[in-house]
């Protein structure tokens, strides 16, 4: 018996542990806007949320708001050849009340990490052959729903080239976005919690026999 019972507790907690962590995915596009600096930080404006798929929406298109963001401070690297900025800032999702999304504050989250800003230079590309430079903004974001529910996920920022050949300094247009989030399932919790209850009630029994 002393080989069966331990058998028989681990096979126990294998059933309480969740067979997977139970989510509902958030897709989030916008689109357009400018990238603006004030030396240290970045700051997203006039994106136009253009996608919302999930939740009880479905998946939605269209004019459905504006996504906006603001990063930390700079911690190392360069805004005009790539860097890191510092946790915080914020990343905010606002909808327009469109097929049947509310109206106001749809999202309000914060950068849990460091934020990476990558610049590319592709040669001989555009007017003159000049070459171009292109930026991506990556972070990992965690914030709460208008609904109270808890989301966490990375975003994705590309902005068009910089025109001339020029890199950045102050200002650049947004070609788009995307926002990948996760939403765990509050059930998932209590399934662990009601296993280890059962464990805890067998190990007793054991024990008493």
């Amino acid at each position: 018996m002393s080989i069966k019972r331990p058998a028989l507790l681990l096979a126990c907690i294998l059933l309480a542990l969740p067979l997977s962590m139970w989510a509902d995915s958030v897709g989030v596009g916008n689109s357009g806007g400018k990238v603006l600096s004030n030396g240290s930080s970045l700051t997203l404006t006039g994106s136009t949320l253009v996608k919302f798929n999930g939740l009880s929406f479905g998946s939605l298109s269209g004019q459905l708001g504006t996504v906006s963001l603001t990063t930390g401070n700079l911690i190392s690297g360069t805004l005009a050849a790539g860097g890191t900025f510092a946790a915080g800032g914020s990343f905010t999702i606002s909808a327009n009340g469109k097929d049947g999304l509310p109206t106001g504050t749809l999202f309000s989250g914060t950068f849990t990490g460091p934020v990476k800003w990558t610049a590319t230079w592709t040669p001989n590309v555009g007017p003159n052959k000049a070459g171009v430079w292109v930026y991506t903004l990556q972070g990992n974001v965690s914030g709460t729903l208008s609904s109270a529910q808890k989301l966490s996920g990375t975003i994705i920022e590309t902005t068009f080239d910089i025109s001339g050949g020029k890199q950045f300094t102050t200002v650049a247009r947004l070609n788009g976005g995307s926002a990948d989030l996760t939403v765990p399932e509050p059930g998932s919790m209590g399934l662990l919690a009601t296993g280890l209850i059962g464990i805890a009630l067998l190990v007793r029994r054991k024990r008493a026999v």
